[in-house]
């Protein structure tokens, strides 16, 4: 029977803690290949869900300009950019 995991009540935090636990008993080597298969769609739900989150997060993080007289502007953070 496949357990359900409500995503709308995991932090990122939660999911990446679990999605962690799931390779390491997958790395284990000690789960039947059912319960592998199972788990293993789990992990990659999980792992979708985590992504998403850091893509959200991503997209809220903006850039602080100040400029030669001291005026404060954003702009989108560009990830490319060297420091």
């Amino acid at each position: 029977m496949k357990k359900e995991i409500d995503l709308s009540s995991l932090s990122f935090e939660d999911a990446l803690a679990r999605l962690e636990a799931i390779v390491r008993e997958l790395e284990s080597g000690k789960t039947k290949l059912d319960d592998a298969v199972e788990v293993y769609e789990t992990a990659t739900m999980l792992k979708k869900f985590c992504e998403d989150k850091l893509k959200n997060a991503q997209l809220k993080i903006e850039k602080i300009n100040l400029s030669s007289t001291g005026e404060i502007t954003t702009s989108p953070l560009d990830t490319n950019e060297e420091n």
